[in-house]
């Protein structure tokens, strides 16, 4: 089992319960594909390097999980097609 951090950045038009949904199905998805949880870290609502979609504040959310070297990929390709996710990154954590 390998660790990993997905960093998803929602949508400030969201109300709370919607961005809590959108995260609540990322962990949906890591624990689908064999992922264990074991933090999530709320990074609040920052403001954009750059205007994406016409938006220049988000809200981040770091998910820590440990999984197989397989689900990363899985859970990239359906964090993709969700539309309250406006940027995503899964990376490997190294071992300290």
């Amino acid at each position: 089992m390998n660790k990993y951090e997905l960093a998803v950045v929602v949508s400030a038009k969201l109300e709370e319960d919607q961005r809590n949904a959108a995260v609540d199905k990322c962990k949906g998805y890591i624990e689908r594909f064999g992922g264990t949880i074991t933090d999530v870290e709320d990074g609040g609502k920052r403001k954009l390097a750059y205007e994406i979609q016409k938006m220049k504040e988000a809200y981040y959310y770091f998910i820590h999980f440990d999984a197989d070297a397989s689900a990363p990929i899985e859970i990239e390709n359906r964090v993709r097609l969700m539309e309250d996710v406006i940027r995503y990154l899964c990376v490997r954590q190294d071992e300290a």
